[in-house]
């Protein structure tokens, strides 16, 4: 009989996990946070009972696991607190990526003045991020408050006001769903059309207008209503569509971040390979599986990543071929400037050993499956709605997920039998 004992994060483990795991794991898992684990601050029952086998008798986890989530109002910390709360293991913010996470690469815009949208501690957030000299929308409703004027109970009293003297604006950046949409929508129209001079009248000239950094690229997200909510993409959306409507042109973004974009994952995949060297895992993690509710972002995100995955190590194999044709003596001795240079802000992270990515979708989220199956013929095609973001294909292959499951439990232990992977055993001797 198999015995069981508690730990002290109230967790139980059974007594077979004492002794050592003779082999390092080479597979991580990516877990959604919303829809998957929690509904709003719901924990999803499923969750609990998945994380007694991820973790051994220390409380350790038996695999690399890192949360990533397009939540983006709180530091870093505190979601791992949150987490750690609900799922009674302990998570550390090196465990968290939020949408917002992959901004530490941005270093050319730390140092300049940016405007942030969206709610939480932005200031806070803005510089655990880097950022020297982040500016809210809240101080330049202050600072200009002629500018905001829809809500007439907050129209300024006094129409003559003294001058203020910020700096020039010279990137802004989106950080998720604010509050008060007419405002944002205002001020950060009024940033883009004056080059980041919000007090000058707009200049149609202007474009390409400043930089646009964006995070969250949700059209809805799931709490405890029982339909979807209207997440960032939804804002995003009319910010687009106005700045259209009012100068003919398109509203451009220098980077996208958060699910889909393969930015997160990239960076997500980085934090993996941190933690197996910190565990000393020896064995690189050449697998990762995505754990998500939502098609157009967890799962497309996770496709779209693993189509970067074959490129890269097509790319690899053909680089090597052709080196060793140049080392033959052949003339073919130039690449081609696409196979020697990588993405600009993949370089700043070390290259990935990961190989393919997987994904597994469940049924607790914003995903329905007694929705229509998705298939390639042209009807069904033109038939499908899709909520990703304008900037990023549609390709009906990669909303398709590898397996599809109940909830996350059932997840966990489909990755532990295609990994052949047994969680009654203990990693802790490593």
């Amino acid at each position: 009989m198999v015995r069981r004992r508690q730990l002290s994060n109230g967790a139980t483990v059974s007594s077979s996990m004492q002794s050592s795991w003779p082999i390092t794991p080479t597979f991580s898992i990516l877990f959604d946070i919303d829809g998957v684990l929690v509904r709003g601050k719901t924990p999803i029952p499923a969750a609990k009972k998945a994380f007694q086998k991820l973790v051994n008798s220390q409380g350790q986890f038996l695999v690399p696991v890192v949360f990533v989530t397009n939540a983006g109002n709180c530091l870093h910390q505190k979601k791992a607190d949150q987490l750690s709360h609900i799922m009674g293991v302990p998570i550390s913010q090196d465990q968290v990526v939020m949408s917002h996470s992959p901004l530490r690469l941005f270093k050319p815009y730390h140092e300049k003045c940016v405007l942030v949208s969206g709610q939480g501690p932005l200031l806070d957030i803005a510089r655990y991020l880097g950022f020297c000299q982040p500016i809210t929308i809240d101080i330049l409703c202050e600072s200009y408050p002629l500018l905001d004027m829809v809500d007439c109970d907050r129209r300024p009293k006094v129409l003559h006001l003294p001058a203020v003297n910020l700096p020039k604006i010279e990137a802004v950046v989106l950080f998720g769903e604010p509050v008060r949409w007419e405002t944002n929508l205002q001020l950060i129209i009024d940033v883009l059309l004056t080059n980041g001079c919000p007090g000058k009248p707009h200049h149609q000239a202007s474009y390409p207008h400043i930089t646009v950094l964006a995070c969250n690229m949700d059209l809805m997200w799931v709490a405890e209503a029982q339909s979807p909510r209207f997440g960032h993409g939804t804002f995003m959306v009319c910010l687009e569509n106005i700045y259209q409507k009012i100068t003919g042109k398109e509203l451009k973004y220098e980077a996208l971040m958060g699910k889909p974009s393969e930015l997160t994952y990239h960076y997500a995949e980085y934090l993996i390979r941190m933690q197996a060297i910190q565990r000393h895992w020896k064995k690189p993690i050449q697998t990762l599986y995505a754990i998500g509710d939502n098609l157009m972002t967890d799962i497309y995100g996770a496709n779209l990543y693993n189509c970067h995955l074959e490129e890269k190590n097509s790319r690899k194999c053909s680089k090597g071929h052709i080196q060793a044709k140049v080392a033959a003596g052949t003339r073919s001795a130039t690449l081609s400037q696409d196979d020697e240079v990588h993405h600009t802000w993949q370089n700043k992270l070390t290259p990935a050993t990961t190989t393919i990515c997987r994904y597994v979708l469940v049924c607790t989220g914003v995903y329905n499956p007694h929705t229509k199956v998705l298939s390639n013929t042209k009807e069904s095609i033109s038939e499908i709605v899709f909520h990703g973001h304008r900037d990023f294909r549609f390709d009906p292959a990669l909303v398709e997920a590898d397996h599809i499951v109940t909830d996350v439990d059932a997840a966990v232990d489909l990755i532990y039998q295609l990994e052949n992977f047994a969680p009654n055993q203990d990693t802790s001797t490593f």
